[in-house]
């Protein structure tokens, strides 16, 4: 789950960075970015750092950049966790994962009604688990995975739509041995998929809320094919 590792190297935020602008959609404040005339479209789900963080924002410019309508959505509401006032386990308790995973589906419906026609999912850590209730549910097309907090072994062989699981070499809540055991039940389930662990790679300082953005690019991008691979050829 998420815990002080995750939370070890968070972000300034910053309400006016990436080349986008925030809007109403499906109720939440959403950050978006990319051509309204797509026909598909990528769902980012933030970490606890939430949807201000600029390198969350850089990704999903990027990810507009390659042919996708983007939207970011602030799923905690203006209250994301990164000043410490408040222990990570207690704010949860405000942000639960299954309260993302209703406040995705009217987001969805909006980018539906906006003409959209495949949409995927990518979940950062705490996102991840969102991610994940959303691709047993088929509310989406496609799903990535990184350094996916909460998600069991039970999430992933509910999966229904293509997969793809990114992780780090050194990650106390998604170990190797456990990203292993993912792999195993999507093996058996026959379903299309891609998993990738970074040697070395430790989760506190990876994702997108880190200033490391250029060291972890790589991984994100790999995601990032997976997802105009499944989407676009819909």
């Amino acid at each position: 789950m998420s815990g002080p590792q995750c939370c070890a190297n968070p972000p300034t935020l910053n309400p006016n960075s990436g080349a986008g602008h925030v809007e109403k959609l499906g109720g939440l404040n959403t950050y978006v970015t990319g051509s309204p005339d797509s026909k598909v479209a990528a769902l980012l789900i933030s970490d606890v750092f939430g949807y201000e963080a600029p390198n969350l924002r850089k990704l999903a410019d990027k990810v507009a950049a390659a042919g996708f309508y983007v939207a970011v959505p602030d799923f905690f509401h203006g209250d994301p966790n990164v000043d410490g006032g408040r222990p990570l386990q207690e704010w949860i308790k405000d942000h639960g994962v299954d309260k993302g995973f209703e406040e995705a589906k009217p987001v969805i419906q909006a980018l539906k009604c906006r003409g959209i026609t495949a949409t995927g999912a990518v979940g950062f850590c705490w996102g991840a688990k969102v991610a994940v209730q959303l691709a047993k549910r088929e509310f989406i097309q496609a799903a990535v995975l990184l350094h996916p907090s909460f998600v069991t072994v039970d999430d992933i062989k509910g999966v229904e739509v293509p997969i793809s699981v990114l992780g780090a070499e050194i990650d106390q809540f998604s170990p190797p041995a456990l990203v292993k055991e993912f792999e195993e039940a999507l093996t058996a389930k026959s379903e299309r998929f891609n998993l990738k662990l970074i040697p070395k790679l430790n989760s506190k300082c990876t994702w997108v809320s880190s200033t490391k953005l250029l060291f972890v690019l790589p991984l994100c991008t790999a995601g990032i094919r997976f997802l105009c691979f499944r989407l676009i050829a819909l």
